[in-house]
């Protein structure tokens, strides 16, 4: 397929049923993610300009690329993938979380299963900070994510002052540095709260995972929606099968497990506990 001009709305590379098809069935291949119909659009704008950085032609050929690269792979599902957060996003799970460490007191591992930029798994580790009054913990904070971009983003910890704008001042002053000068506008996660969480690259649909049971806690929040009803399932399956029998899931609030009553029963609004 040729590429053509961008111009008065005409898309620089043609883009075919087939080609978005392609795509989908990529996706779904290597990463285990279903990819809605009405995501074409983004589709395009997203992977054209690894057609473009590529000097590439058309979509065909660049799915050739993907199949043959490791590399390219990696770019094609952080493409994709979609990375909605913030710190505290649906606090319940979070005072669930404070509740569950006051009435456990041999917690040592908590999984924060699709991390993104690192909202989540930091506000995991300010609730454990606060619950033992110290950075220095005996918990075990994994956060992991398949996108390795937004891994990285994580990692430095740095992020726009807008996005703890709801921290009470308190917290925002207890983790976090302000910026100043160039990086007046941004706040920097303080070292002992990021030395907190360890950061992995971890692919849900994998055979295998780089993370050691038992766990106490799973935090795993809007990625399911993303997989098929048989995906779905055996994620579940083996990550309950992780967990401590105490031990909770938190999903995201578009989810909802109690169908699998041999796998989970609901303790609270979008929390779940191993099946007696």
């Amino acid at each position: 397929m040729a590429a053509v001009e961008e111009r008065n709305g005409i898309r620089e590379f043609a883009f075919e049923k087939a080609d978005f098809k392609n795509v989908q069935q990529m996706l779904f291949k290597k990463a285990g993610i279903n990819l809605s119909d009405a995501k074409e659009a983004m589709v395009y704008s997203r992977l054209a300009r690894r057609i473009r950085a590529l000097n590439l032609k058309s979509f065909s050929e660049y799915l050739g690329v993907v199949n043959q690269s490791e590399a390219e792979l990696e770019q094609f599902i952080n493409a994709l993938t979609t990375n909605l957060t913030s710190f505290f996003r649906e606090p319940h799970h979070f005072t669930a979380l404070a509740e569950y460490l006051r009435q456990h007191s041999n917690v040592t591992n908590i999984w924060c299963a699709a991390s993104s930029t690192g909202e989540e798994p930091y506000s995991i580790a300010m609730v454990v900070a606060e619950a033992f009054g110290s950075f220095k913990t005996p918990v075990k904070i994994i956060a992991s994510d398949i996108d390795s971009k937004v891994l990285s983003k994580a990692k430095a910890g740095i992020y726009p002052f807008a996005s703890i704008s709801k921290i009470p001042a308190h917290r925002q002053k207890q983790f976090f540095h302000k910026g100043k000068g160039a990086n007046e506008g941004k706040v920097k996660v303080v070292d002992e709260l990021r030395n907190m969480v360890q950061f992995k690259k971890l692919n849900l649909t994998d055979k295998t995972w780089n993370v050691k049971g038992p766990i106490d806690i799973i935090f795993c929040r809007n990625v399911m929606i993303y997989f098929d009803k048989p995906t779905q399932l055996k994620v579940l399956q083996k990550m309950v099968g992780m967990l401590k029998p105490t031990g909770l899931y938190m999903a995201g609030h578009s989810e909802n497990f109690n169908m699998y009553t041999n796998l989970v029963r609901p303790v609270g609004k979008t929390i779940y506990r191993p099946a007696d």
